[in-house]
């Protein structure tokens, strides 16, 4: 009985996790493309005061992270892994890419098993994301 309630729990946990993970995400791709918009409207009206010959005002710095990488570059990269340990948990898989204790690290590998997950491509399976 205690086990069943463990386990219930602990699938619960990993639900709210994931929902979370994914609520992150896309404040993050909104946050991501306001970035742009303000980018955008600084580099005019950086253009207008050029024309109208007006001392150039420091253009603002972007605020927002720049990806240090091409976009699916961290999933290519996690998908291989999980093909090669044919099955592993979260914790096995942020061994194996040396990422244990790297909050940033941890976070990038659970945004991209959720996406992994959504697309199919993983599967989990008894608590272990296998390769779909």
């Amino acid at each position: 009985m205690e086990g069943a309630v463990l386990a219930e729990t602990e699938a619960f946990i990993t639900r709210q996790r994931e929902q979370l993970l994914q609520q992150r995400q896309e404040l993050l791709n909104q946050q991501q493309a306001l970035q742009q918009q303000l980018d955008e409207l600084d580099q005019m009206l950086h253009r207008f005061d050029v024309f109208e010959g007006k001392a150039a005002r420091p253009r603002q710095q972007a605020r927002g992270r720049r990806a240090s990488g091409t976009r699916g570059s961290r999933r290519d990269e996690l998908l291989q892994v999980i093909k090669a340990g044919h099955g592993l948990s979260r914790g096995e898989i942020l061994e194996k890419m040396g990422l244990k204790g790297n909050k940033s690290g941890e976070m990038s590998v659970s945004n991209a098993l959720t996406a992994l997950a959504k697309s199919k491509q993983v599967v989990r399976r008894d608590r272990k994301y296998v390769a779909g």
